[in-house]
């Protein structure tokens, strides 16, 4: 039965929000309690079982691990609440950033044990990046080492945001049952995973009042209103509290801190209202901008639904219907058959089902309009990142960022007769994960894949056989390194070709600088003025030396990123052609950046390792003679936390060396921290790691 949804449901009802962590801070339990909360679904699934909602994949299920983001949908106390659940893996780390590109607010969680780990302060910095409005959720205080403040201290401390303390828990690690509720003062206990609201224990009064002081007055020094009650020594309602968070919230001056225990149920209701509460609606969040691919102005869309029609594709998989794009519709109305225009090739693809999913099921829409996270089929073309938009009203919005891979191996068929299928296969894979990238040794010609971690490709090769039958091995990983120029050199290099017929001709002057800080990629800019090289002749530069970073000077590994400065040029009225100052460029790439002090650099990893006391010692000993630098040593109830920058060519087979050293008690892991210098002493010919 087709539904029509969203036009029934006022502006303000609608909350399109992202659960994102660390791997094992508890995301998918707490997204099936939210379901299961919301009636959403009857019975609990479990992440030991394999049997939960969002991680509907077998490979999901067999790792026990979210692998690809997957979008649900619940509704509570008259709001229809879109959700999707992100993994936490570091190597999955795309999958949160599509999805934040896309979402109007995240629900951080954290282990109330672990707090902030590596990946927590990756999810928060890539919210950051996309302005996304948070509340945290401290989860697992059931936990033996549960630690609510010390959790707050950290959120405060290593993520530099501001914690409001609204809820206090009630008990602690097995003791633990409820929370009191700072906001409106009244307190919530739970038994056989039922509330019920009671009064604040009478032990807990004081601390209760003392907090709700110290909430007031941090919400005094981000808001006015809050401070104008507060110097007037006025008491501030329930009701003004919560528009008051409500409004730096959204602002992204504060990010509310709620506790809980997903497993148990508990908290979890107080949470659904805080992000009905406090959570951004998709007509909260500013105009998104862009530039009209036919004039080349600034462009924005409002959320209106009047407005013309612009989106963005988040996700594209392929299924045996097709590719299947899930869009984030930022203004206007979409309805099947309708067509669209894809402005990045001014394309123009006709909608035709129109999805609302909840996980691997699915159901249909006659339209969809802003404000909306849908699934739609029929758009062939399309990848991640591009946009969409009314082909009268033309648009382009910024697409994904999308991490480099740092790690590549040799992919092929244990039968010969899946060579061609392979090929295919790996290709559809690609296009659904930006983060899977394809390549080809040049020596041998085999096929080459790159991702962002082991678990990565190993997971491909799982998918690769389970989805599609093929069974397929890989070689041994490869490092990818990529190279740098280091100081600035000028060329001035003429392209002179004379063959008997029309001539090559193109003479370009280039200056060439290391990347500024942030940048990556090429940063092409032209000075040209006068017509020294036509206007149609300088994208053809850009274009070359596009090509050219491809290949480093040194041995021939990727350039980081390059500034290129076209600073003059000359051309001939008859053999000039784009073709001659493309090649003009990829030459003139060539010469000069062998004078700019090319360096060779590696992946570096920051690395936490949680180790008893008794097997610190021997840890930091092989860090070490894995070229660590240890950046730190805290030590808690729990254990010792070490934190060190690790490359990357060192870190191979670490999780068996970690279980031998600390006979299986420590734990560890590991995020992509940037690129370091590699030893000019190493070999790089094959790119293997030993």
């Amino acid at each position: 039965m087709t539904r029509h949804y969203i036009n029934t449901l006022p502006r303000d009802t609608l909350r399109n929000i992202g659960i994102m962590a660390h791997v094992d801070a508890g995301k998918t339990t707490l997204t099936e309690r939210i379901l299961f909360n919301t009636g959403r679904i009857h019975k609990i699934g479990d992440v030991h079982h394999g049997n939960t909602t969002t991680d509907s994949r077998s490979v999901e299920q067999k790792h026990g691990i979210t692998i690809s983001a997957a979008a649900t949908s619940c509704d509570w106390k008259g709001c229809h609440v879109t959700i999707l659940d992100t993994p936490g893996h570091v190597d999955f780390t795309i999958e949160v950033e599509r999805s934040l590109r896309v979402l109007d607010g995240a629900v951080a969680v954290f282990s109330a044990v672990a707090g902030v780990e590596p990946q927590s302060e990756t999810v928060w910095h890539q919210a950051d990046r996309y302005d996304v409005p948070r509340l945290c959720f401290i989860n697992k205080m059931d936990s033996l080492g549960a630690d609510y403040l010390r959790c707050a201290d950290m959120i405060r401390d290593q993520l530099g945001a501001t914690p409001l303390i609204v809820q206090l828990p009630i008990g602690t690690e097995d003791s633990f049952r409820g929370v009191v509720d700072i906001v409106s003062m009244t307190a919530w206990l739970w038994q056989d995973m039922q509330a019920r609201e009671v009064a604040i224990p009478q032990e807990m009064q004081m601390a209760a009042s003392d907090a709700r002081s110290v909430l007031i007055e941090q919400l005094a020094d981000l808001d006015e209103d809050c401070a104008m009650l507060w110097l007037e020594g006025q008491d501030v309602s329930a009701e003004a509290l919560n528009g008051i968070i409500r409004r730096v919230c959204l602002a992204g001056q504060a990010a509310p801190v709620l506790c809980g225990s997903a497993f148990r149920n508990i908290g979890v209701q107080p949470l659904l209202d805080a992000i009905i509460a406090w959570c951004p609606s998709p007509f909260d969040r500013p105009p998104v901008k862009g530039i009209n691919p036919e004039t080349g102005a600034e462009a924005e869309r409002s959320p209106d639904v009047e407005a013309p029609l612009t989106g963005l594709v988040a996700k594209v998989q392929i299924t045996k219907f097709g590719p299947m794009a899930t869009l984030r519709l930022y203004s206007g109305t979409l309805a099947k058959g309708q067509n669209v225009l894809i402005p990045s090739d001014m394309a123009t693809e006709r909608v035709g089902r129109i999805l609302r999913m909840h996980a691997d099921q699915s159901q249909d829409m006659d339209m969809a309009q802003a404000g909306d996270v849908v699934s739609v089929t029929g758009l062939k073309s399309v990848k991640a990142g591009d946009t969409f938009c009314d082909p009268k009203s033309p648009i382009l919005l910024d697409g994904l960022t999308c991490p480099d891979p740092v790690i590549e191996a040799v992919i092929e068929p244990v039968s010969s007769t899946d060579q061609e299928k392979l090929g295919s296969t790996l290709a559809n894979m690609a296009r659904e994960d930006p983060s899977l990238r394809l390549s080809s040794d040049p020596e041998t010609g085999q096929i080459l894949i790159s991702g962002m971690g082991e678990l990565h490709l190993q997971i491909c090769l799982e998918e690769l056989f389970e989805s599609y039958g093929i069974k397929a091995q890989l070689g041994r990983p490869r490092v990818a390194y990529r190279e740098a120029l280091t100081s600035v050199a000028s060329i001035d290099h003429t392209l002179r070709k004379q063959t008997g017929g029309p001539g090559q001709f193109a003479r370009i002057k280039l200056r060439l600088e290391p990347p500024h800080e942030g940048e990556s990629g090429l940063v092409f800019e032209s000075e040209i003025t006068g017509g020294s090289i036509p206007s149609d002749y300088i994208p053809a530069v850009k274009k070359g030396l596009e090509l050219a970073i491809q290949e480093g000077p040194i041995n021939g590994f990727p350039l980081i990123g390059l500034r290129a400065v076209l600073e003059d040029g000359a051309f001939h009225p008859n053999d000039s052609s784009a073709v001659a100052f493309e090649r003009a460029a990829r030459d003139a790439f060539r010469l000069a950046a062998l004078q700019a002090k090319p360096v060779i650099l590696e992946p570096l990893m920051r690395v936490e390792v949680k180790s008893p006391a008794e097997h610190v010692g021997s840890v930091i000993g092989d860090l070490s003679a894995r070229r660590a630098q240890i950046v730190g040593t805290h030590q808690d109830k729990t254990g010792h936390d070490i934190t060190a920058h690790v490359p990357l060519a060192e870190m191979f087979g670490y999780v068996g060396k970690l279980r031998s050293l600390s006979s299986g008690r420590a734990t560890f892991s590991m995020v992509f921290e940037g690129y370091s210098k590699a030893p000019t002493n190493a070999d790089y010919t094959n790119k293997q790691v030993n």
